[in-house]
């Protein structure tokens, strides 16, 4: 069988699902690095060009840049959230984020483009009518070809008066353009069946038929030395789609001599081999590379799914998911593609997993913006009151009530952070004019001044006191205690302080357990001694808990607070044992 009758080496089906892989894989250009204003001109460029029809690939390459310019841009300026990454959606993420805010400053310019790109579009669309139109066109004319091609070999004219004719018919073959993709190869075979015919048939004089043989000769070599240089190239896709134009030119041209038939088609076939292989092997080693992209972006599907579905307490482990959300995004942007049956899907559970997380995040804030609202308006009311009741004479009443402020307004949550300090500032200021007031207009027997001179003295000379290490020092801190003991109360102010120091102050003396209180000239039970413990404590705790609101929310004071807060924590654990300790007694007492 001669080489005009061996059909073209054809691509398998994997092999044609891998170029159309290839095409969406590859972009000719990189638009990543312009901005939008340079993507739009580009565009304009690209649809005043004569030759826009053909440049489909590179119109796409330009949107999906855009779109995914905008996005970033959008979420740089706040008006949608970071989550997505990019993919071939972009364009729908950014118009159907929930997160978009009404009034769009990006509006404008994506609308422009939009237009623009919609009437390139319908112009391709027009083309692609208009081209498809042709080819039909093509057809009936290549039929039409074939038709004359079978008469012409039903004549039995001399050859002088037939081989003119012949080549008048082979040249309106090649200038006719392409056909339909599904007629190619039966109106290809067709005509090459009617071709033999005609050199077999024909009894043609042997110069024409040798000066023909030769012209088609001449002609299949310079096509094995194009496919052989193909055969060289590094660009693998560039070099198979060019293969399948010199396998559509070689049909178009007739026979050889025999003696060369077999070796020059050997010779194509050879070099066409070797794109084929080269060809699949780069088919081959993309779906390695897409299913180890899918593996990769199935890992960090289930990384987001994870931190979506985690129970979250508060804005900072937020914030901190929030991050890892978004090194996750910015990790996927850096795998390539999947195969093309799986990419969507993959990116639908990724964006899918994106959203629940991010959806999850707004209802947290806006629950959390309406119950700082709600803790500003109760502060606003607090505020109110203490500004009300600062003027109050009735020191006593006045205090208990300016302590119970105090102690709701500790137990109200957060406030919005430009408020939070101004707020603070305006109730401490109400509570310091009552209480600096109210130290101002002491009775005598109320010298709080003079107080605290006196138990800073107490506490001076217990410091001063040199131990004996023995019973002496107990005595002498039962003295020291009921001497302070009979010293009145402080100014508020000074409270907290003053009673550090005496803590310290008697912590210098020794308390064994086999020592006893009295009580009434008698000595005290352990029981009795551990319950005199457990209420003095519990009453340093509440006056801890009703204080603590004095301390200023700035910056500056947040160790005091931390360590007043400390103080608490370890006040109710020595609470709680001195409770169990207690329990214990009773529970032997009861048995006896």
């Amino acid at each position: 069988m001669s080489e005009e009758m061996i059909p073209d080496v054809e691509l398998t089906s994997d092999v044609a699902v891998a170029e159309a892989d290839v095409e969406v894989a590859e972009s000719a250009v990189n638009y990543s690095e312009k901005n939008l204003a340079e993507l739009i001109t580009v565009f304009e460029e690209l649809v005043q060009n004569e030759e826009r029809m053909k440049m489909s690939k590179e119109a796409e390459a330009i949107k999906a840049a855009f779109y995914k310019r905008l996005l970033k841009e959008k979420a740089e300026a706040g008006l949608v959230s970071a989550e997505l990454p990019e993919e071939s959606e972009a364009e729908e993420a950014v118009a159907e984020s929930e997160t978009a805010v009404a009034e769009n400053p990006f509006a404008a310019v994506e609308a422009g483009f939009k237009d623009l790109y919609n009437k390139y579009k319908k112009e391709r669309a027009e083309y692609n009518r208009q081209l498809e139109k042709e080819r039909e066109h093509n057809l009936a004319l290549k039929e039409a070809v074939i038709t004359d091609l079978k008469a012409l070999l039903e004549k039995q004219e001399d050859v002088n008066a037939t081989f003119p004719e012949f080549r008048e018919i082979q040249n309106r073959w090649r200038e006719i353009g392409p056909v339909p993709a599904q007629n190619y190869r039966n109106i290809n075979e067709t005509y090459q069946l009617y071709v033999e015919q005609f050199y077999d048939m024909v009894k043609i004089n042997r110069e024409l038929r040798d000066l023909d043989f030769k012209k088609n000769l001449e002609a299949k070599e310079e096509f094995c030395q194009a496919a052989e240089a193909l055969a060289e190239s590094e660009n693998v896709v560039e070099a198979f789609r060019e293969l399948q134009k010199l396998h559509e030119q070689w049909k178009e041209y007739g026979p050889v001599a025999k003696e060369f038939r077999e070796s020059i088609w050997e010779r194509f076939k050879a070099a066409t081999a070797v794109i084929n292989k080269k060809y699949q092997a780069h088919f081959e080693g993309l779906k390695e590379q897409q299913a180890e992209n899918l593996a990769k972006k199935t890992v960090l599907c289930e990384k987001v799914e994870e931190i979506a579905g985690r129970d979250v307490n508060g804005s900072n482990e937020w914030n901190t998911f929030s991050k890892e959300i978004e090194d996750i995004q910015n990790e996927w942007r850096t795998i390539g593609f999947a195969s093309k049956k799986e990419n969507q899907k993959i990116y639908d559970r990724f964006r899918a997993a994106c959203d629940k997380f991010f959806t999850r995040k707004r209802d947290f804030y806006n629950e959390y913006k309406d119950s700082i609202n709600t803790n500003l308006e109760k502060k606003i009311a607090l505020c109110e009151a203490a500004e009300q009741l600062k003027s109050s004479t009735e020191w006593k009443k006045a205090t208990d009530q300016f302590i119970s402020l105090q102690k709701q307004w500790k137990e109200i949550g957060a406030v919005p952070r430009k408020k939070s300090e101004q707020l603070w500032k305006r109730f401490r200021a109400a509570c310091d004019e009552f209480f600096a007031e109210r130290d101002k207009n002491a009775k005598p027997e109320n010298d709080y001044y003079g107080n605290l001179k006196a138990k800073n003295r107490l506490i001076e000379e217990m410091n001063a006191y040199e131990l004996k290490g023995d019973d002496s020092d107990i005595q002498a801190l039962q003295d020291f205690q009921k001497r302070w003991q009979e010293i009145g109360f402080v100014p508020f102010k000074e409270k907290d302080n003053v009673a550090k120091a005496y803590k310290d102050a008697v912590s210098r003396f020794p308390s064994p357990r086999s020592q006893r209180r009295t009580r009434g000239g008698r000595q005290l039970s352990e029981k009795e001694i551990l319950i005199q413990k457990y209420n003095a404590l519990e009453q340093d705790i509440v006056t801890y808990e009703n204080n603590i609101g004095f301390f200023s929310l700035s910056k500056s004071s947040a160790p005091l607070i931390k360590q007043m807060e400390e103080r608490i924590a370890q006040s109710k654990k020595e609470l709680a044992e001195l409770a169990e300790k207690i329990r214990v007694i009773s529970e032997a007492e009861s048995q006896e």
